[in-house]
């Protein structure tokens, strides 16, 4: 039973209650050097621990948690963190709280042993009283206790997020073939900037890594001292050692998600050098490499996702199929044919043709599993002569000119076997295509410049927003079958489910400047709101602009768009500094897949355009589908 202020009567004069809504200070300790003082106060909901950071990119949403989220609490030493860092602490004024999923525990000292229990005793209570609590009974007490400071803390909380919350958690199937599902991919991982006289660095692949991508490319040449370098060949990209890109992969390839990652070798290396490769990833990566099929056996199908969880595969030439004895083959060579479906330039392809033949290391070809990189002779070549293993790699000039009058050929490819496109040898300045195409084909590998942001790289995030940020999404069933879908001509079909999506952009709170070289300038901005999908979903509008206001903005403003194929569309919103003599400054943006989409009154919490979180900046808008 509640009272009018929300509070559990049994609660109301209980002491541990009364010091968490009063609040404490709190020391955090993540290392022996980094202990520093939040301060921890539980909301008049009694469901919410709001507390205050210091850290200058932490948005809103990201100090508050709810009772919800926690798995449970654990007092004294009793967490990784605590018998690292504060063991010369008395225990009796440690504890951690430990959270459900990914997120990492919290480890918490009081000032005293009395405080510490207040909080220990407390926040058990409270989740022994919602473990107890039916679904109704929690909405009853929520409807109760909306005071002003609550509804706020409400509307900037996950509760009121545009993004489907049940989303950021693996909600997809995990157990189909590899090939029916869309795959996070990076093009020529290694370089941080343009693609002829920008840096590799390791750093990007943690990077890309981080960012929940699950395909990454190494561009292997010789190096000095018998050592493998990556770079961007024929020209003047710095050189980072093979090795060291294979640690980097070990320390951080399944810190975002446990599913598999895909190694994608584009090799230019000696035979010598070839075995260092297979060395380094065999003694380095140990059991995570895999180097035989899943259960020894010759494979009829791919395996899936949640069959290769903690798995790293790799990419490339292969000697003989795995249909072929695992002998010594007395054929070291692949085809120059097979080899130039792999090259980015035309200087790179006059290297391979001069010799007709690569020389390749059978140490390295066994490590190809299932993804065998093959030259594409055709749709009907790749019918009656390839297995389900063997797979190309288009530019996307190739791509474009192959879907150019129907897509459908392309699609039932990917219904077989796995793709790869890549990014134009023209972009030397690292920019991007828009996947969208790629993806309506039913492409599962989309390699893209992580390192660019952009438009791309916002629908890129935004399609693996989706699941957890495993890397790994699902395709619609009309792309995993011969279903006579054409993103071309779509027609009449099961994939046909017409909506119209209503967006009522309300206002904006706290946007940044968008131009900080311009200390006294103050932001005048509009919001756009783009729809990508199929031809005929693809759609465009915008507000008008609001002058000298990057506080509280006001649009009210609304925009009916009509939706074809709701699998196949992401909704980007993006607010710019409207600017009359040049092109609009960005200012931050937020994309998502139109089916994790919440109805009704809700923030969108922006996002940079390197897609970090910008701290207190957000949408207020009205979504309505019918």
């Amino acid at each position: 039973m509640s009272n009018s202020n929300g509070k559990d009567q049994g609660f109301i004069n209980d002491d541990d209650l009364k010091a968490m809504l009063k609040g404490s200070n709190l020391q955090k300790i993540k290392s022996s050097s980094w202990m520093k003082p939040r301060f921890y106060k539980l909301l008049e909901d009694c469901r919410t621990v709001w507390y205050d950071s210091q850290k200058f990119l932490k948005s809103a949403r990201t100090q508050i948690f709810s009772i919800d989220d926690i798995q449970e609490l654990r007092p004294g030493h009793q967490s990784e963190g605590m018998q690292k860092f504060a063991m010369e602490i008395p225990a009796a004024r440690c504890f951690t709280i430990v959270f459900k999923g990914r997120k990492k525990n919290l480890d918490l000292i009081a000032s005293d042993a009395k405080e510490a229990k207040h909080w220990i005793d407390g926040l058990n209570k409270l989740k022994k009283r919602d473990s107890k609590m039916n679904k109704r009974e929690r909405l009853d007490q929520s409807d109760s206790i909306m005071t002003k400071d609550g509804f706020m803390c409400y509307l900037m909380s996950p509760a009121a997020d545009i993004f489907n919350q049940d989303h950021n958690k693996v909600h997809h199937d995990m157990s189909k073939p590899l090939n029916q599902y869309y795959i996070s991919s990076s093009h020529n991982t290694y370089l941080t900037k343009d693609q002829l006289e920008g840096p590799s660095s390791v750093e990007a692949y943690i990077s890309a890594l981080n960012k929940g991508c699950r395909c990454v490319e190494l561009d292997c040449w010789d190096g000095r001292d018998g050592e493998p370098v990556i770079y961007h060949g024929y020209t003047l990209t710095s050189k980072i050692l093979f090795k060291d890109v294979i640690q980097a992969v070990k320390q951080y390839a399944f810190k975002t998600s446990p599913y598999p990652v895909i190694l994608s070798l584009e090799n230019h290396c000696s035979i010598e050098q070839q075995v260092v490769m297979a060395q380094h990833m065999k003694s380095i990566l140990g059991d995570m490499l895999l180097t035989k099929t899943i259960d020894g056996k010759v494979p009829a199908n791919f395996p899936s996702p949640q069959q290769l969880m903690g798995k790293i595969l790799v990419k490339g030439k292969r000697l003989n199929r795995l249909e072929a004895a695992q002998e010594a083959d007395s054929n070291d060579e692949v085809s120059d044919e097979d080899e130039a479906a792999e090259q980015d330039s035309a200087n790179e392809q006059k290297e391979v043709k001069k010799s007709g033949k690569i020389k390749l290391a059978k140490e390295l070809s066994d490590m190809v599993i299932y993804c065998k990189s093959v030259h594409f002779n055709g749709f009907e070549d790749a019918v009656e002569n390839q297995v389900f293993y063997e797979m190309s790699s288009f530019v996307e000039n190739k791509f474009n000119k192959l879907v150019q009058e129907t897509a459908k050929p392309f699609i039932e490819l990917n219904t077989r076997q796995l793709s790869r496109i890549y990014p134009a040898g023209l972009r030397t300045d690292s920019s991007n295509y828009n996947p969208i195409d790629m993806w309506n084909a039913g492409c599962q590998i989309v390699a893209l410049n992580f390192q660019t942001p952009g438009q791309e790289m916002d629908v890129n995030q935004g399609k693996f927003l989706d699941n957890g940020f495993a890397g790994y999404n699902l395709k619609p069933k009309f792309l995993r079958e011969k279903s006579g879908f054409d993103p071309k001509n779509i027609q009449k079909g099961s994939w046909l489910s017409k909506k119209k999506l209503h967006v009522m952009v309300i206002s904006a709170q706290q946007l940044p400047k968008s131009n900080r070289m311009k200390l006294k300038s103050v932001v005048d901005p509009l919001v756009v709101v783009e729809v990508f999908g199929v031809g005929e979903d693809s759609d465009l509008k915008e507000t008008e602009h609001v002058s000298n206001n990057g506080f509280s903005p006001m649009w009210n403003t609304t925009f009916q768009f009509d939706i074809n194929i709701p699998e196949l569309t992401l909704v980007r919103f993006v607010v710019q500094d409207y600017d009359m003599s040049s092109k609009n400054d960005f200012i931050g943006q937020f994309t998502l897949p139109f089916t994790s989409l919440k109805l009704g009154y809700r923030h969108i919490h922006l996002l940079s355009e390197s897609g970090d979180p910008l701290p207190s900046a957000s949408l207020f808008v009205h979504i309505m589908i019918e």
